[in-house]
């Protein structure tokens, strides 16, 4: 069986109490944060400040997305302050490659995420860069929407190639992941699922975690 990780998203928390929502989450694998610059997605979050102070208390490692225009001018900041991952978009990166390269060089895992709409053919030849791909289950931008099953395929067409080559590569989806959509995001092929409202908005984080984590491999 492969191996299941819950990065809950941060962006379903209490902004006012993050470092108490962060303990909320401990036994997750990592916390998700989602960094929105209102152009690239209609929506403005954080930025590197708050993720520099976040990084500095939180128990869990930083799993940070970027939903941001010009991300080969910001990313490599992220990796910079010690993010353990950091994901960029695809639609967002001139040099997707070298972008890669940069954020593996500050000491980051390399992540690369797309839209629901956007194809994986384009980017196939450069999975080898990549430590983990983040296939959108929703479009960018807000918590709390509902999984997209168009998607899957391309999940599926991804697991594939990366099984095909022996990548040592995760697929990653983010959006609408709940006891009732996770297991057809495993199937598929996904083994990092990000979680927002269904961890945050359950009255027992760490008992929601571990459904989720019961639920992505159920027969």
């Amino acid at each position: 069986m492969a191996a299941c990780r819950i990065n809950p998203s941060i962006l379903s928390a209490d902004f006012a109490n993050l470092q108490a929502e962060l303990e909320r989450i401990r036994s997750a694998d990592a916390v998700h944060v989602d960094v929105m610059d209102n152009h690239f997605v209609p929506n403005l979050t954080l930025g590197l400040p708050v993720v520099k102070r976040i990084q500095e208390v939180s128990p869990l490692p930083l799993d940070v997305h970027l939903m941001i225009e010009d991300a080969d001018r910001w990313a490599p900041a992220y990796a910079e302050l010690g993010a353990a991952s950091v994901t960029f978009h695809a639609e967002a990166s001139a040099a997707p490659v070298r972008l890669a390269r940069e954020l593996r060089a500050g000491g980051s895992r390399a992540g690369m995420a797309l839209r629901p709409a956007t194809p994986v053919e384009p980017y196939l030849d450069m999975l080898g860069e990549l430590d983990l791909l983040l296939v959108m289950t929703v479009e960018p931008g807000f918590g709390g929407q509902a999984f997209l099953d168009l998607t899957l395929p391309k999940i599926r067409r991804a697991a594939t190639v990366i099984r095909g080559a022996s990548l040592a590569l995760a697929i990653q989806v983010d959006g609408g992941i709940t006891e009732e959509t996770i297991g057809r995001a495993a199937e598929a092929g996904a083994t990092v699922f990000v979680a927002g409202s269904s961890v945050y908005g359950a009255e027992d984080a760490s008992a929601a975690i571990d459904r989720l984590r019961r639920a992505a491999f159920r027969p």
